[in-house]
């Protein structure tokens, strides 16, 4: 379960993204991310980071935190066309279903709460 500093529960089925491969499909081929999952980048070390879009065949929103799973940026990202890279250094990205960020009112500077699972 994910929940931000609010206590609104962002997602209740979460998967997690520990090394490359992983991280290099992300969502892609899937046919549709339900509204209760996130998937969950977890990188080795902070860094700057890029989405692409490319195989992915509906919106979605990416959450982008720092070490201390702090929100640092969000993003909506349309099917196929969308990128989206973040300036400042990134630990974990979340993606979840197109909407939900603005849905629970999730900005700059939200702390995120999760277990990391690529321990």
């Amino acid at each position: 379960m994910i929940l931000i500093s609010n206590g609104k529960e962002v997602a209740t089925d979460v998967g997690f993204a520990c090394g490359p491969l992983k991280q290099a499909k992300g969502l892609m081929f899937s046919r549709r991310i339900p509204d209760n999952y996130a998937l969950v980048f977890v990188m080795k070390k902070a860094q700057k980071v890029s989405l692409h879009m490319l195989f992915v065949n509906y919106p979605i929103d990416a959450i982008f935190l720092d070490e201390q799973k702090r929100v640092i940026k969000t993003a909506s990202l349309q099917p196929w066309i969308s990128t989206c890279s973040c300036k400042a250094k990134v630990k974990y990205i979340i993606e979840t279903s197109h909407g939900k960020s603005d849905k629970l009112g999730i900005s700059i500077g939200d702390k995120f709460e999760f277990e990391n699972q690529c321990k």
